[in-house]
């Protein structure tokens, strides 16, 4: 005699029953041992994950001569200050910077960060060194502080199509510490050569270690700051002027008010020494 079969309620109740009890697998047709499967698990954690390929570096690194590391520091800035008056363009002077290796920087940047800007703009901005940001893009000044600087040129009717922009040292120091006295000197030679193909009305250095470089001062920034100094570009009297660094005003921005007088004073400048006609 068959049996009849359980109504919609009582397996309902078999559900709630099962579940009350712990149950959380369906069962199958086939049995399974449950205990196996579990050592497997267990196995397969114990063993070692799969090392992940090394990916290739993006560049190979740059290889300095061994003529540059036995060279003494006198030897690397007469090098450099002969390459340097060797260019007669600002296109010569960056591939003639592209194959220096008289500074060891060379070897621990991405690329050269040669300028950004118009070449022969009436206003030449120099600053210290390129950071990370710079570092990848090839261009000075596009990180945090390029974009102060940015909004700063604007501020006096000015923007990066108008003016040129560069740095002291065109390699990033490694972790972006403080370039050591000797690489200062050693890329000296090459931001004097591009401040002369550039031949600007006004320079402005960004901050006192660029200030210190081009104008041989001892005064820190907010002493040198402000004041118009004469800058000599082949043979010609250049306005010049140290300001803060935008770097420094992300960290003070109370010191705003005094960019401002600078900048002010710029363009004061700018707008009473109007290019000849």
């Amino acid at each position: 005699m068959a049996l009849p079969l359980p109504s919609r309620d009582d397996l309902r109740a078999l559900l709630e029953w099962q579940l009350a009890m712990g149950v959380d697998v369906a069962l199958e047709e086939a049995p399974q041992d449950r205990f196996a499967a579990d050592a497997a698990r267990a196995q397969r954690a114990a063993q070692p994950a799969p090392q992940a390929a090394p990916q290739a570096p993006q560049r190979a690194p740059a290889v300095v001569s061994p003529a540059a590391l036995l060279a003494t520091p006198d030897e690397s800035v007469s090098a450099a200050r002969e390459a340097a008056a060797s260019a007669a363009t600002l296109d010569e002077l960056r591939q003639i910077l592209e194959g220096f290796e008289g500074c060891a920087l060379k070897a621990t940047a991405s690329r050269t960060v040669f300028a950004d800007g118009a070449p022969g703009a009436r206003l030449m901005l120099v600053g210290e060194a390129p950071g990370r940001e710079e570092d990848l893009s090839g261009l000075p000044f596009v990180g945090r502080s390029g974009q102060l600087l940015d909004r700063m040129l604007a501020a006096i009717g000015l923007d990066r199509g108008s003016v040129y922009i560069a740095n002291v040292i065109p390699w990033r120091p490694p972790g972006n510490r403080t370039p050591t006295p000797q690489e200062t000197e050693t890329c000296l030679p090459f931001i004097r050569r591009q401040i002369e193909l550039c031949d600007p009305e006004i320079l402005v250095a960004l901050g006192g270690a660029a200030a210190q470089s081009l104008f041989r001062a001892r005064d820190g920034i907010l002493k040198l700051r402000g004041k118009w100094l004469d800058y000599d570009v082949a043979g010609r009297p250049a306005k010049a002027m140290a300001t803060l660094h935008p770097a420094y005003l992300l960290r003070s921005p109370a010191q705003k008010k005094l960019a401002w007088r600078d900048l002010k004073a710029i363009r004061r400048a700018l707008e009473g020494a109007a290019p000849p006609g």
